[in-house]
């Protein structure tokens, strides 16, 4: 097992609250935020990365500031919300390297992409307390896998040169002609492989999809050892995610790195609305969340 140096380590407990807990609001997405924000496509493509990043400056003011961490991309929101103020000085800065999107092989895996010229020493220029690299892995099957684990193990060897804080994320995916109850029946063990790849990689902090039973949790706890993980939300809505927080702390997880479960209904074209329900409901989702993380650390002490 990869452990974290000392300047990692500073990293890790820079991204966690009071309690040694992650807390990181995610919102580095692009091609799923103009989703939420127009459903329509014309309309979608008339929102610029100025746009976007006035919405990501929005949920970095009035809800990140209220986490001990945000992550953000470095195409709309980074180096904005450093150079403008936004970020407030006790909420710590990771930085996605993944490109918004991927790549079709022939035979219909997912081809994961980098953002061009972001790496772990542009990480660090840009403010970044760390940095954050998702890939596509389908563990059952390795011939899907080969491009993926290429970037995986390339980012992570940058990150180590540079001593700097990555937080690996994986996320799974349905193949073509798969069938929804064969993909989901997968899930626990795709997940659970997929951890494995990572730590096989290097990764020393891990962002991971909900494994979908205590078990799994149990599991990827295990296998983990010393290396934390935190469950992502991956858009579900926020009750259901309340409950995932709850099984995924009570089987050892380390935190929560969440998205749009705290914010996709509160994100808007028309900034008043935005501010007011960023600074309302979500937050006030936050608090739950925070309360559940609260409670389960506090048992572990």
């Amino acid at each position: 097992m990869t452990r974290m140096t000392t300047a990692e380590l500073r990293g890790y407990q820079q991204i966690c609250g009071r309690d040694g807990a992650m807390m990181a609001i995610a919102c580095d997405q692009r091609g799923g935020m103009r989703t939420l924000l127009a459903s329509d496509p014309e309309e979608q493509a008339r929102i610029t990365n100025d746009m976007l990043g006035d919405t990501k400056a929005d949920i970095t003011r009035y809800l990140a500031s209220e986490a001990s961490c945000v992550l953000l991309d470095p195409l709309c929101a980074v180096p904005r919300v450093v150079d403008e103020g936004v970020l407030n000085r006790d909420t710590a800065l990771l930085i996605g390297l993944d490109a918004s999107g991927f790549d079709v092989s022939p035979d219909g895996y997912r081809l994961s992409r980098l953002v061009p010229g972001i790496n772990a020493r542009r990480v660090r220029e840009l403010g970044g307390t760390g940095g954050k690299i998702m890939v596509y892995l389908r563990a059952d099957k390795p011939e899907a896998n080969e491009h993926n684990i290429a970037i995986l193990r390339e980012c992570i060897a940058d990150f180590g040169q540079e001593d700097l804080l990555l937080v690996v994320e994986f996320l799974t995916y349905q193949l073509e002609g798969e069938s929804a109850e064969d993909y989901t029946a997968k899930i626990p063990s795709l997940i659970e492989e997929g951890t494995r790849i990572s730590l096989q990689c290097g990764a020393k902090v891990l962002k991971l999809p909900y494994p979908g039973t205590p078990d799994a949790c149990a599991r990827i706890t295990r296998l983990a050892g010393d290396v934390p993980w935190a469950v992502l939300s991956a858009g579900v809505n926020h009750s259901t995610f309340l409950g995932q927080v709850e099984i995924a702390m009570m089987n050892g997880a380390s935190g929560v790195i969440a998205g749009r479960s705290l914010w996709k209904d509160c994100i808007s074209l028309d900034r008043d609305v935005q501010r007011e329900k960023l600074k309302t409901i979500a937050v006030s989702r936050l608090r739950e969340i925070q309360a559940v993380i609260g409670n389960y650390r506090r048992k572990a002490a």
